[in-house]
Parts: structure tokens; sequence; C-alpha cells
């Protein structure tokens, strides 16, 4: 137990005996109905943590810490017990008082603050915002437990992130996200799909990633997870390339970096005037661009380069990230991707040699790379028989070097090109996918900027969220969050603000979004699927909810091009004549599972056709 005796400093500076009844009163709440906890063990864990004239507000952080100290495998409760005192605690220093205010007089006080966008208060009518108010459920943020809370206050949460003075709690960001996103559908529509969607996401139903969590309602408004930005072989594009790094990297965006078509060392520069460096140094270059920014705390800059497996300095280019070597030749502050293709592998299992090359002196070749493989191979090993600069490795050397730093650093990846376009959503021989993002998992078309204000490069953007499968019990249990994470993400792009002209090219004429799926383990060990040595009947059953799951994403994409249109460069996707996912996958694992379809892909087939999507990816 406190000592009785025990001195507080307030807020206003005046010393005080501590209200011992106080302190009970709040670990006896923080422990109520919950089994395994126990407040006596909570009050003499905190005695260990507070001294005399300790601040008020240090004491609820003592408490916090105490609870948090005692969550265990045994005593897994004290998370709820630590996001109460958490919430108690937070409640007080943003509002001064457990009285939590109106939302209208909140988001008036917060804009006047300058932390809120000031569109905020001409989008709504005070009206509206009392029928909003109607919404929202307080309550729902004692279900957070105590990870989460201290997520909500370091990452999500709108904040002074100098003076660290928080402005919000997460039912009150929440409830401003749907605003914020739905503001500009129709008057008779909009507090439906707002009520619907702040319900989906302050009941974890979608998850939304860190720059709409922690961006969306204020006035800094980038909200793309995922920024790809593709250099050229020149220095203007170059330039422009490292500009937009900073532009993305500043604005709490990931980075994927295409430096694959960057002429090799020893190159002819300006036809033999000089000889080029090599690629190193302009990742180099990238990388301090990147390394140059802040994100304001709320996460460090991050970025994955992509480079081609044939290109001449690839050898090089694998330890980039290794821990031996010098400054010099190495850029451990960035990851990487290396590209591969069939005719690598078919190399790797022959046994055979592969020939390295400049990009630079086989301008076709690279291209087809990507968007032809047929005659990527005849242009291949045209270039092996021809007299220009090559080097010839052992395709076992070659793949055991990658491996080696893959162990080694975890932190080196593959992509394979020509499956990226083979199953992806873009026609590849007029929309070749040429590189991928941060973490690999994204897959969309760019094209490099020549300045940073050119007008006809693409910089794509990829703005996330994920349908939480833990909540879900039967496939059909996927149309309700699936409608409105594509319907939130779709609004999102009017919603946000492009840096670069590139940027709103891509976003506005392709609305790409990415959602995913998290969770997965809970739907697994509620149907009683293991990991390992699946039977055919948990893949079926693992295949019916993954398939509800795409047919319900696309469905709504469509839904919203009936509605609003589709997306400009509609033409540009497979969706465009009617092809879909199960048309395009790897059809060997045909062998694991027998592709049996319970949705009605034939009307969405014939609806894409005549309608088009509204998204190009989703």
């Amino acid at each position: 137990m406190v000592q009785q005796d025990l001195l507080v400093t307030k807020r206003n500076g005046d010393l005080e005996k501590i209200d011992i009844e106080k302190f009970h009163k709040v670990c006896s709440w923080a422990c109520e109905g919950l089994t395994g906890v126990s407040s006596s063990e909570l009050e003499l864990k905190t005695q260990i943590q507070v001294n005399d004239k300790i601040k008020t507000s240090f004491i609820m952080e003592a408490t916090i810490k105490a609870a948090a100290d005692l969550i265990s495998e045994d005593t897994p409760q004290y998370q709820y017990v630590a996001s109460r005192l958490v919430n108690f605690h937070l409640r007080k220093l943003v509002y001064g008082t457990h009285i939590i205010p109106s939302l209208y007089d909140h988001v008036i006080r917060v804009i006047d603050e300058g932390y809120y966008d000031e569109f905020l208060i001409d989008w709504y009518s005070e009206d509206e915002w009392k029928q909003m108010d109607t919404f929202i459920n307080h309550d729902r943020d004692f279900n957070i437990v105590y990870a989460g809370m201290e997520q909500w206050r370091g990452k999500y949460l709108v904040k002074n992130r100098t003076n660290g003075k928080l402005y919000e709690t997460p039912q009150m960001a929440y409830i401003l996200i749907a605003a914020s996103l739905f503001n500009r559908y129709p008057i008779d529509t909009r507090m439906r799909w707002i009520k619907n969607y702040y319900d989906a996401i302050s009941n974890f139903d979608i998850s939304l990633p860190t720059p709409i969590m922690a961006g969306v309602r204020t006035p800094q408004k980038q909200y793309s997870s995922c920024v790809l930005v593709e250099s050229d072989d020149s220095l203007d594009s170059i330039n422009a390339t490292a500009s937009a790094i900073v532009k993305y990297a500043s604005a709490k965006a990931g980075l994927g970096i295409g430096a694959a078509s960057i002429r090799a060392i020893g190159s002819p520069v300006r036809n033999g005037d000089t000889s080029h460096t090599g690629v190193v140094p302009f990742i180099k270059y990238f990388q301090a661009a990147l390394k140059s920014c802040s994100q304001g705390g709320v996460r460090s800059s991050s970025g994955t380069v992509n480079l081609l497996c044939w290109h001449y300095e690839i050898e090089d280019l694998l330890v980039l990230k290794n821990n031996k070597g010098i400054e010099e030749n190495r850029a451990r502050n960035l990851d990487y991707c290396i590209q591969f293709n069939k005719l690598f592998y078919e190399r790797l299992i022959e046994g055979k040699n592969i020939t390295l090359f400049s990009p630079h002196d086989f301008p076709d070749m690279y291209q087809a790379f990507y968007s032809d493989q047929v005659l990527f191979k005849e242009l291949y090993e045209r270039a092996e028989r021809s007299h220009k600069r090559k080097k010839i490795v052992s395709a076992i050397d070659l793949f055991t070097a990658f491996l080696q730093e893959r162990k080694d650093t975890g932190r080196i990846y593959l992509m394979n090109v020509d499956h990226s376009n083979t199953h992806g959503a873009f026609k590849e021989k007029t929309t070749p996918i040429r590189m991928t993002n941060l973490c690999v998992e994204v897959q969309l078309p760019t094209k490099p900027l020549n300045d940073i204000n050119d007008e006809e490069g693409e910089i794509a953007l990829c703005i996330l969220s994920a349908i939480n499968w833990g909540k879900i019990r039967e496939p059909k249990d996927f149309e309700r969050p699936c409608t409105l994470a594509v319907r939130g993400l779709d609004a999102l792009i009017e919603n946000q603000h492009y840096p670069i002209k590139a940027a709103e090219n891509f976003a506005k004429n392709r609305r790409a979004i990415g959602i995913g799926i998290i969770n997965l383990a809970n739907w697994l060990a509620k149907n009683d699927i293991p990991y390992q040595e699946v039977t055919k009947e948990e893949l079926a059953k693992f295949h019916e909810f993954t398939e509800a799951w795409s047919y319900y994403l696309i469905k709504a994409s469509v839904d919203l091009a009936k509605e609003f249109g589709p997306c400009p460069w509609n033409k540009d996707t497979k969706y465009s004549d009617g092809i879909l996912p199960i048309d395009t996958y790897k059809k060997e694992v045909d062998e694991l599972v027998e592709p049996v379809y319970h949705m009605n892909w034939e009307n969405l087939r014939k609806d894409l056709k005549e309608f088009g999507i509204r998204n190009s990816t989703l």
C-alpha cells in the first residue's frame, strides 16, 4: 500500500498528502469484474515505483506500469487492468475531467488548437455532429488491451509530438476518421455510411494502417502506406527519385525504390566522355534521402531497393546490407529486393551459368524482362552471343550468395517478375509491373520521372486496410466488412494530398487499394485447422472463405463503378476484359484442393465487362 504520509505535487505545483482512498478506488475499479487479478497486488506493485513529492500524473503512470509488469501467461487479465488505467489517465489528460465533452465541442476546440482539419466543421452541420455523437460508444475504449492502448498513445492519437500533449481519445479518433472519409457522400446517405464504418473499425472488424489512423482528421493529408518510385537511368531521373523519396518519407510512407535500370560501373557516359560510377553511389544517395527525414515519432523511414538478378554489378549489390565491408561499399539502412524470372531458375536447376549485363546496353531486353518472357529469353540468349561487355557466373554460386545474405540479414527479398505480371491485375504487355514496395507484397505499375514535376511519370501509391478474419464465422459474413473497407479507401483517394503530380496521376486514375487479411491464426484455431499437415477438406474450407473474401472485395468495387464510374485507366486492368483471379492463379494448386466455386463469378464477370472496376487493385 502507498504510504499515507506521502506528499504529491498537484498540477498547479501545490503539495498535499496523497488521497489514499481515491487511489484504492481507482485500483479497485481497474480490477473490477476481472478474474485472476488483485487490486491489493496492484497497489503493492505500484508502491515500489512511487516516491515523495511525485507528480499526480506520475502516480498514474506508475500504476499503469505496475499493472503492465503483472501481465503474464498465467495472469493475462492484467492487460485489461492496465488498459483501463491508461484510459482513466488519458481522459483526464485530454479533457481535464473524466466527463467526455460533446463531439461538436471537442471538434471545435481541437480545430482551434490547430490539430484537426478545419474543413471538418464545414463538411457537416451542427445537427449532423450531434447525430454522429449518438453513434459513439466510448466504452469501446476499454475493449482495447494494454498493448493496443500504448500504440494509441504513442502513434495514433492526435498530439503535439514535440511536447507530447494529447488531444483526443480512441473513439473520438474512430468517429472522425469515418466522418472524414465519407464527407463527399450524398447528404441523405452519408450518415448511414459513417455509422457503419465507425462500428466496423471501432469493433475491430476492419483494421487500418498507421498513416490513416494517425493522419485522417488532421491537416496532414498523406495516407498512403506504400509508395513506389522508379528511377530511370539518367541524372535527372535519379535526382527526381531522391526528391520524391524525401517528400514521401517525411509524410510517413514506406518506400519501394526502383533502381534496376541504372547502368553498371564503367559504362560509358556521354558517348565515352566519362565512365559511370555504377549503382552503389546512387543507392547510397537514395539512402541519405530516406534517412534525412523524421517521421514525427510515428515510425522510422524505411525503403526497399529493387535490383536485377542479371545486373552486371549484382555480386556487389547482394552484399550491400552485409555487416562485413566498409561504409563506402555498403548501404545497410536500406532493404533489397532481387528480381528473378523462370529462365534463371531453369539455369539454377540445370547447373548452368548466368550472364550478367548492364541494362543500359540492352534496353529492349530490359523492357521485355517485365512484359514478355518469351521475347526476353530470345533477347537474353542473343545478348549472351554478342560481343558487348558481360560477366559469366555460376547460377548456383549466385543463388547461394543470395540465400546466404537472406539468411544472414533477413532483409533481402526476391520478386518473381514473371509471376507478378501473369498473376497480377494489370495487362503485362501494356502495363507491366517493374518493381515492388517496402514489404514486397504490392504489385503496381510505375513510370520513372524525368523531373519532380513530370506529369507523365507515375508514382504508385497504395492505401491499405485489412479484414479481421477472427470475426468471420461464415463466408457470407465477408460482404459487410469488404464493402465498407473498399468504400472507405476509395473515398480516401479524394481526401488525400498529393505533393507530387505523378502520384496524383496514379492515385486518381488507377485508384489502387490493398485490403489484406489479419487474425488468420484466430480463424484457423476456431475452425480446428492446423498450420501443418492440412487435409484436403481443411484446405477446401480455407478456399471457400478466401473465395468469398476475394469475391466481395471485387463486387464492392464493381458496385462503386456503377455508382461513381470506373477508374479512368480501367482498360489497363485484366478486370476490364472480365478476367478474374480465378482465371489467373497458378493451376498446379488444384492438385491440393479441387477448385469448387461457391460465388456467382459469371454474373460478376458480366458486370466487370459492362461497368468496369473502380479500383485497379484490391
